[in-house]
């Protein structure tokens, strides 16, 4: 078997681009496919994700025909625990890497792509042929309540659950004594993943318009200020992956949040990750979701193509399902 890759990063976090090898994966939907290829094709992802061809943060994008008739790309999203419903990096690298290598036949002052949490619109600045910054308009991103849990590892943990793609919850740092900086990574992991857990099995989470393979905590995202910027973000998702950019999905649901406060109107910020990389964003309309006030964000950043690859897995190979070390 081989499976070839271009490979890229977003502020700092991997994508790896599946551009031959894995098989065509149906569905009428692209959450019918999310499906299809989380119950047929799972091998595939452990394959490129995990050791020894990944590693515990790898991250993946798998480009597909679209589901809509105006539709250019659609897009499966791959972790180190299954498929995204949204990702905002992913978004930024693969306009990127599909405009450059031709990947995908698009005008790229409206790029439509097809995502498990609908409908995604990105704009390309070129220079040189070259993309030096992609712009996103997200699905409409919305608070849906605040949460306090006492958690005996962490005590009292206060914060707010809102969706920019999938759910997040948002905890100040500060208060738990967590610094947000790369030295601190172990103990962001394991706080992010203690509140992701008691979260889930605490708060019942129902996207009000969404198909209920929607309704999941995705991860804990972790907010502080941060000098020279609006803030910063550290997400930790999935099985306790560290999101090396500042999240796309991530600071959609921030600017809902700050919305709702009365804290942003249309300015962008900017807000940094755990490396001190940056997206900015900015509510670009307003809408609701369900009974639910929503925005429109607007997501902008870099990402930048790290090379080519070519995936082989012999026969006889007995770590063909890929593993983890942390």
């Amino acid at each position: 078997m081989k499976i070839t890759t271009i490979e890229a990063h977003t502020a700092g976090e991997p994508l790896r681009v599946i551009t031959s090898g894995w098989p065509e994966v149906p569905g009428a939907t692209i959450l019918e496919r999310r499906a299809f290829a989380r119950s047929n094709q799972d091998h595939l992802r452990r394959l490129l994700m995990l050791e020894p061809r990944g590693h515990a943060d790898m991250y993946g994008a798998l480009p597909l025909p679209p589901v809509t008739p105006d539709g250019d790309v659609g897009v499966l999203f791959l972790h180190n625990e299954g498929y995204s419903t949204m990702c905002g990096h992913g978004i930024v690298a693969l306009v990127k890497v599909g405009l450059e290598h031709r990947l995908f036949d698009a005008d790229p002052d409206d790029i439509k792509i097809d995502t498990p949490a609908g409908r995604v619109r990105a704009r390309a600045t070129l220079a040189g042929g070259r993309v030096t910054e992609v712009a996103f308009l997200n699905v409409p991103s919305f608070v849906l309540r605040p949460f306090e849990l006492e958690i005996p590892e962490l005590g009292s943990v206060r914060g707010t659950i809102a969706y920019g793609g999938a759910f997040y919850a948002y905890v100040d740092a500060p208060p738990l004594g967590l610094e947000l900086t790369p030295a601190h990574a172990g103990a962001l992991i394991r706080a992010g993943m203690l509140i992701k857990h008691a979260v889930a099995g605490a708060v019942p989470l129902v996207h009000p318009e969404g198909d209920p393979d929607l309704n999941f905590l995705y991860g804990t995202i972790f907010v502080a200020p941060q000098p020279g910027a609006h803030s910063r973000n550290v997400c930790i998702f999935a099985a306790g992956e560290v999101d090396r950019s500042p999240t796309g999905t991530g600071v959609s649901g921030r600017a809902a949040i700050h919305r709702a406060r009365g804290e942003l109107g249309d300015e962008w910020i900017r807000i940094e990750s755990i490396l001190g990389t940056s997206f900015d964003v900015r509510v670009a309309a307003t809408t609701t979701v369900g009974d639910l006030p929503a925005i429109v964000p607007e997501v902008r950043g870099r990402a930048h193509v790290t090379g080519r690859a070519e995936f082989w897995l012999e026969a006889d190979d007995p770590l063909a399902d890929g593993f983890v070390i942390r």
